[in-house]
């Protein structure tokens, strides 16, 4: 398998005249965790929406794994292993936590939609249901209803669900925004946990977050990259510092 799981090359947005992604030249190393940072509106969205196929580049190409993706339908791009969670919570609130990521089990089947079949004939997706809990910490929440769960639980559950399309690229959106300091850490954890074996691309906001878990980052400011490298490289380049207008230039020298 090539070293170099997601490229894009010179990927550009346009609407009407506003340049929202900028010839952007991304590599995604295999079994990395990447991170995508940048002021708001730098257009970390709309370069997730490219990746997932939400959005089709003005001009540009994406491949993954070596393969030419750049204008795929989203639903066969998701086949091929990329999956991105999205910033909200998206399960289902009034059903149990074990049928939220039994509902993605059955969905990586092609059996999502055998709603008349009786509930006995999916047993057999309850083991690997409960090794996804188990993963990300959730064994004790099985038979809770998700609209019970804190909100960091929520983000954990929404991390199962994604875990069982079994992807080979997860991205993950903002995975602890709006968490509360205890939440951020335990998530944090969680990603960091799931992440053996596979890739992730995550855009974060939380620069400790950030300093402590991705092998990888990447800056965008108006669209373009303006950095790229380790963490202790990126917290120190002034264009970087000086995109976030000192805003968050703290906690970029003081998260490590």
């Amino acid at each position: 398998m090539p070293d170099v799981i997601l490229k894009t090359r010179s990927l550009t947005k346009e609407f009407k005249g506003f340049v929202a992604v900028d010839q952007v030249n991304l590599k995604v190393k295999r079994g990395h965790i990447h991170a995508l940072i940048g002021p708001n509106g730098a257009g970390k969205t709309t370069f997730f929406n490219l990746l997932t196929k939400f959005l089709h580049p003005t001009t540009g190409t994406i491949t993954f794994n070596d393969i030419d993706i750049t204008f795929e339908q989203p639903a066969q791009t998701a086949r091929r292993g990329i999956v991105r969670s999205f910033q909200i919570s998206a399960v289902f609130p009034h059903m149990s936590v074990l049928e939220n990521v039994r509902a993605a089990l059955q969905r990586n089947l092609g059996t999502s939609f055998h709603f008349w079949k009786a509930e006995r004939t999916l047993t057999h997706l309850h083991q690997r249901a409960h090794e996804l809990l188990a993963e990300v910490d959730l064994q004790d929440f099985a038979h809770e209803l998700a609209v019970n769960l804190p909100y960091g639980r929520k983000r954990a559950l929404e991390l199962a669900t994604t875990l069982a399309l079994e992807p080979e690229l997860m991205l993950l959106d903002e995975p602890t925004q709006g968490m509360g300091h205890e939440d951020v850490d335990r998530v944090t954890q969680l990603i960091k946990k799931v992440s053996a074996g596979r890739t992730i691309l995550m855009v974060e906001h939380n620069m400790n977050v950030v300093s402590s878990i991705a092998d990888r980052i990447t800056v965008l400011q108006r669209g373009a990259i303006i950095a790229d490298g380790p963490y202790a490289d990126v917290s120190k380049n002034p264009l970087v510092i000086e995109a976030y207008m000192g805003t968050v230039n703290t906690e970029l020298q003081g998260a490590h």
